[in-house]
């Protein structure tokens, strides 16, 4: 039986969850600030202020699901746009009854040693890992005094189709495709974790429509770590190209960026990330879910998409 779900997010995860809906048959309602066409055939499109609580739970009633795919792009306004975003998202689904799905990612562990699993606490101190830990502790909440039903899948950094300009990857493609060097954040020869978009939808459809699976995160099923220099190039490779030098910004020479470049100022407190070991266990997404991650070289192939 079709049943109606509202994405709210028409970034690459919510295309992706979009796209997987409608070729399954249900209904679906993509909605954003803009109210761009996502391309996704067969899904209506609507213009939408999601942190207008009375606006989204009209949008979202009747709806089964309610997909939280909305990625604020500017770092720097996080403490402005999410916390009433998130509000209104989790207001809609307990007012709705609709399930609510949460894109997360990696940010709420904070520092650790060794992989990531789904048992560590919530351990962040930096700002935006403090902030996605606080979305998710409200929405596990409202979970378990059964106002809602909610789950989260968390991710490690994009590839895939449609990642843009923000991916670490695909912000240094268009120049690597066209012979010159790299430069990326940190250390880039250590193991790091990527998760495709298109598994992040994957998991997330099914872990919404699965009760057992709520009340709790669940880690993105993802290839096996590679470096930052090793994924340039293999995706240079899916694209025929050959490989090109690939430098590292230290931790320093970010910080000394970051006075005049607001995008790397904002990544000073999670540099944590870059210069050590970027694991993520997947192990239980994969044996709960049956799913296993797309194929490395398809998603290098896939991750060439809408890239100059």
């Amino acid at each position: 039986m079709s049943e109606h779900h509202l994405v709210v997010g028409a970034g690459p995860v919510g295309r992706h969850v979009a796209a997987l809906l409608v070729g399954r048959g249900d209904r679906v309602t993509v909605a954003s600030r803009s109210g761009r066409d996502t391309g996704v055939g067969g899904a209506a499109h609507v213009a939408l202020d999601a942190s207008d609580a009375d606006a989204l739970t009209r949008a979202a009633e009747g709806a089964a699901v309610l997909y939280n795919c909305a990625n604020p792009g500017d770092y720097a306004q996080w403490a402005a746009t999410w916390p009433p975003l998130a509000a209104a998202l989790l207001t809609a689904a307990e007012r709705t009854g609709a399930v609510y799905a949460v894109t997360g990612n990696l940010y709420p562990y904070g520092p650790v040693e060794g992989p990531m699993h789904e048992g560590l606490p919530d351990a962040a101190t930096d700002a935006k890992g403090v902030l996605r830990a606080r979305m998710w502790q409200d929405a596990l909440d409202a979970h378990r005094a059964g106002r809602v039903r909610a789950v989260e899948v968390r991710a490690s950094d994009y590839v895939g189709t449609g990642t843009g300009v923000n991916a670490h990857v695909t912000r240094v493609l268009p120049g690597a495709l066209r012979g010159k060097g790299a430069w990326m954040i940190g250390r880039t020869d250590l193991p790091h974790s990527f998760t495709d978009v298109l598994d992040v939808a994957r998991t997330l459809v099914r872990a919404a429509g699965d009760e057992s699976a709520h009340g709790r995160t669940w880690n993105v099923p993802s290839n096996s770590p590679t470096s930052q220099a090793q994924a340039l190039t293999d995706v240079l490779a899916a694209a025929g190209r050959p490989p090109v030098r690939v430098r590292g910004l230290s931790m320093p020479a970010i910080r000394a960026l970051g006075v005049v470049t607001p995008v790397l100022r904002e990544m000073v407190p999670l540099l944590y990330q870059w210069t050590a070991p970027y694991v993520l266990d997947d192990s239980a997404a994969r044996a709960h879910f049956g799913i296993e991650p797309t194929p490395w070289d398809e998603v290098c192939r896939r991750t060439l998409v809408g890239v100059a």
